[in-house]
């Protein structure tokens, strides 16, 4: 038996006997970055207002656009098989446009912008030297509006609103403003990392976040007095969904 032969067949003997690499073990903290798009499933009720002779608007209702980010996620493993994850990302931008049978069609009638952080509890069912790690998770998300704004058209239309229903000029309504509440509520999520070195894997994961909000349009005339505040329950309850890459420290 040759020398190298000798040699080779101790180091595969050493090999077998050494313990398989760890994907994920308690105390790993693994880092994930990449692209994470939102996209909502929205609806909303039927604006109304504080006006007696104009309690509410039929079929004037809005939808939410979806927006890509650059997402950042992290998970800090509490045992070999249960984690604790965070969902975060740069600004989400959404255009919000007009639905239903009054403003179907009317385009784009405001904006905002939101922060997501969600907290979820992570289970991995793999065995740990497994290097395909899907997961599931579910906890709590809260979103932060801020910077809204509204368009021209949304002023023009609740102008165009007004003449028909209450008989003012044209041109009574001015400006619009609007605000958005905070949103507290469930998240759910389904994801995978696939390991390709000891550190270094791909990840994929999709969520489902409840998103509720109540939507405030301050309508103003020319000499600066509110003429009325519109109201709105929005659903925006989006699937969020991200791909990219996961870094084991």
């Amino acid at each position: 038996m040759s020398r190298s032969f000798k040699l080779g067949v101790l180091a595969a003997a050493v090999m077998a006997a050494a313990p398989a690499a760890q994907a994920f073990e308690a105390g790993d903290f693994i880092g994930r970055v990449g692209a994470v798009m939102v996209d909502p499933d929205a609806s909303s009720s039927d604006l109304r207002t504080d006006l007696a002779a104009l309690p509410s608007v039929p079929g004037a209702q809005v939808d939410v656009d979806s927006d890509t980010q650059l997402g950042l996620r992290f998970s800090y493993m509490l045992t070999d098989q249960i984690a604790v994850g965070v969902l975060g990302a740069t600004p989400f931008k959404h255009d919000i446009e007009g639905d239903g049978a009054a403003l179907g069609g009317a385009g784009k009638l405001g904006e905002t912008k939101h922060l997501p952080p969600t907290i979820t509890l992570q289970y991995f069912p793999m065995p740990n030297n497994s290097k395909f790690q899907p997961y599931v998770g579910a906890g709590f998300n809260y979103t932060m509006f801020f910077e809204e704004k509204t368009t021209q058209t949304l002023t023009d239309t609740v102008d165009a609103v007004a003449q028909a229903n209450l008989d003012t000029p044209a041109g009574t309504v001015d400006r619009t403003d609007l605000s958005l509440d905070d949103s507290f509520g469930l998240a759910a999520e389904v994801g995978m990392d696939y390991m390709i070195t000891e550190n270094i894997g791909l990840n994929a994961a999709i969520w489902w976040v409840d998103i509720d909000t109540d939507a405030e349009i301050g309508v103003y005339a020319a000499d600066g007095s509110k003429i009325t505040t519109g109201k709105l329950d929005v659903d925006i309850d989006p699937w969020v969904y991200m791909v990219g890459v996961s870094y084991k420290f």
